[in-house]
């Protein structure tokens, strides 16, 4: 392991993933989430997780999870930034004590989107069109603890994303959405 490559990298990974999120969150509306996307990545928690397991070509932390069985950054981000789904989950409140996902606001689905989009340009750079981020919505969601609300809305973001393109997708975002 190159340590100053993997700084290096890993660092221009988040800061161009977190550029484009910000992009995107200010074309939908989203001016402070855009800012504050992500912070977490750059607290010495992630950040040097991040750097250990960096490899250029996928998360850091599924390559620690492969490694260790677990991701401790993944952990830690999850349950501080709020455009991920894993945040709302929590026990059932009926009594049964279940885990669920609970419905998430729309500000934070809008988030999430303009996340996973500006997480596949990143990741599938050349290979990336507007059908990428619903394929890998499709490809994953199975296993999903999400409340069926946020799912059928996240999917139907990545859907008009893959068919009306993404400043119509924006568009909607700001003007409709999130009113």
């Amino acid at each position: 392991m190159d340590i100053r490559n993997n700084i290096k990298g890993h660092f221009n990974t988040i800061t161009t993933h977190k550029m484009e999120v910000m992009k995107l969150c200010f074309k939908a509306g989203l001016y402070k989430q855009g800012l504050l996307h992500d912070l977490s990545k750059y607290s010495p928690a992630e950040f040097i997780t991040g750097v250990l397991y960096y490899s250029g070509d996928k998360s850091p932390n599924t390559n620690e999870k492969l490694a260790t069985g677990k991701s401790t950054a993944w952990l830690h981000h999850k349950g501080r930034n709020k455009h991920h789904f894993e945040y709302w989950i929590d026990n059932k409140i009926d009594g049964d004590k279940k885990m669920c996902g609970f419905s998430m606001p729309d500000k934070y689905i809008a988030e999430m989107f303009c996340d996973r989009v500006a997480a596949c340009k990143v990741y599938y750079k050349e290979k990336y069109d507007e059908s990428t981020p619903l394929k890998y919505f499709l490809k994953n969601h199975d296993h999903y603890m999400i409340h069926p609300d946020t799912k059928r809305k996240l999917f139907n973001l990545l859907r008009m994303l893959m068919v009306y393109g993404e400043g119509n997708t924006l568009n909607y975002i700001k003007y409709r959405f999130l009113k």
